[in-house]
């Protein structure tokens, strides 16, 4: 009975798998399966040869835990410690097939929420702010509320019960910043983290581009994809109005154009403690220009183009709005609203020499809105030593739902990617404790004035402990 009852079993799996594949097929979707994509199910070590990555860490046996994502950093104290206690990034329990399919997935960190575990937790719903700019514009500023209560600052200053603060100097609950999509919205990704923030004690707080998720636009003035100027006054507000927490912040898909854009214009001016990109777009014209499967770049330019219709009028005398609500690829859209030299301003990585804090970024193997990972720029991560990068076999675009009871650790449900960047921030927060009990200042960022100099404000002794980085 038993083997006829694993034989039906097989047989309806094979059916459903069938019957996905002619889906995809049907809505000209990319196939992807643990035994006929390249590079799935394949062990740690196969997986690095094949891709060439010449990580840099096969000489270092304390680099190179049980398999799971591939890993590429530059071999210094923090990435040692990082891999020796950050447990989550060495065996993630992702989600097999059918739930792990990376369609399944990325669908499911935009419209449903409901293919990872545990998802019917805590309810988290938003209180918002709206933060005035010098140039008259406006952004939106969502605190998330958890349980009844509201965890922004001006809501209780107590630490969070049961929670860890990550401040070396204060209990003061840490604020975890979330960026979301160039497009704007809460999806339920972001809202899963979010959730799992406020168990572990952050103050989480969203912040809206000027004329996205529902934030009034006061001036005719979209923001372009890499512009930080915006998320810098945000950023100063913050920490004035919050001058004892610890900032770090998250950000989701494409959304790392403008948090990546901000460190490297800020420099060692930054008043974040690390920063993490989940499913980040790291080459911004190459992912305007790679051609998007037809579901997902009609589903992106339908969203941009409801945005841009909205203001349609106010618009008008700056766009040419009617040229780019004809605009059928993502590409012709953006040249369309901005000029020519709109990478010159906006490419994400443009000052990745100046990023003074470690970034975690988080990548699938199988991501169908991203260039193929062999495009990742691995030199970065090889020669910089603030930019970490985990590459895993599966998980879609903002996905990585875990199997159940793959979380660990007490936790219950969610996915790899909220579990990993939260204890990432714990981590590093252990590590510069560390530092700062050998003797070595690392202080708040910002306080030396400097922006994209900041090269010279480390030299001169503000981040004098980050000397044990590039070691």
């Amino acid at each position: 009975l038993d083997h006829w009852t694993r034989m039906a079993r097989l047989g309806v799996r094979a059916a459903a798998w069938w019957l996905w594949v002619a889906l995809c097929w049907v809505l000209e979707l990319p196939i992807h399966h643990p035994h006929t994509e390249p590079g799935w199910g394949k062990d740690r070590a196969g997986t690095q040869e094949q891709d060439g990555m010449g990580l840099g860490l096969g000489s270092h046996p304390a680099l190179s835990p049980a398999p799971g994502p591939t890993l590429a950093c530059k071999p210094t104290a923090l990435a040692r410690f990082l891999l020796q206690h950050c447990c989550s990034l060495a065996r993630p329990r992702l989600a097999p097939w059918p739930r792990g399919d990376p369609h399944l997935q990325t669908l499911s960190s935009f419209l449903l929420g409901g293919l990872t575990a545990g998802d019917q937790g805590q309810e988290v719903n938003f209180t918002r702010d709206h933060l005035l700019l010098k140039d008259g514009g406006l952004v939106a500023l969502d605190w998330a509320v958890g349980g009844g209560e509201a965890v922004g600052w001006e809501r209780g200053k107590e630490h969070h019960p049961g929670g860890k603060a990550l401040g070396c100097h204060t209990s003061t609950p840490p604020i975890l910043l979330l960026i979301p999509h160039y497009w704007g919205g809460v999806t339920p990704h972001l809202r899963g983290l979010c959730r799992m923030a406020l168990r572990q004690g952050f103050y989480s707080l969203v912040f809206h581009r000027r004329g996205t998720g529902g934030c009034p636009l006061t001036t005719p003035r979209l923001t372009e994809y890499g512009d930080s100027v915006d998320l810098m006054q945000t950023v100063a507000y913050v920490r004035s109005r919050h001058p004892s927490s610890v900032l770090v912040a998250v950000s989701e898909g494409s959304g790392s154009g403008l948090l990546l854009s901000y460190l490297g214009e800020c420099g060692s001016s930054s008043y974040l403690t690390a920063a993490a990109c989940i499913s980040p777009v790291l080459q911004g014209q190459l992912w305007f220009d790679t051609p998007l499967p037809p579901l997902y770049r009609w589903a992106v330019l339908i969203q941009r183009k409801l945005q841009l219709s909205r203001y349609a009028s106010a618009l008008s005398g700056v766009l040419d709005v009617d040229r780019a609500l004809h605009c059928s690829s993502l590409r012709d859209f953006e040249e369309t609203l901005f000029c020519s030299s709109y990478w010159e301003r906006n490419e994400p990585l443009r000052d990745a020499d100046e990023v003074a804090v470690p970034v975690l970024c988080l990548c699938s193997r199988d991501d169908p809105l991203l260039p193929p990972p062999s495009t990742l720029p691995l030199a970065l991560f090889q020669n910089n030593p603030y930019f970490l990068l985990a590459l895993t076999e599966t998980g879609g675009h903002c996905g990585f739902g875990l199997e159940e009871g793959g979380q660990g650790e007490g936790e219950v449900g969610g996915n790899w990617s909220s579990v990993s960047v939260l204890e990432y921030f714990r981590v590093v927060a252990e590590f510069l404790k560390g530092e700062e009990r050998k003797g070595m200042r690392w202080g708040c960022r910002g306080s030396t004035g400097m922006g994209r100099g900041g090269q010279r404000g480390r030299e001169e002794g503000q981040f004098t402990w980050q000397r044990s980085y590039t070691r």
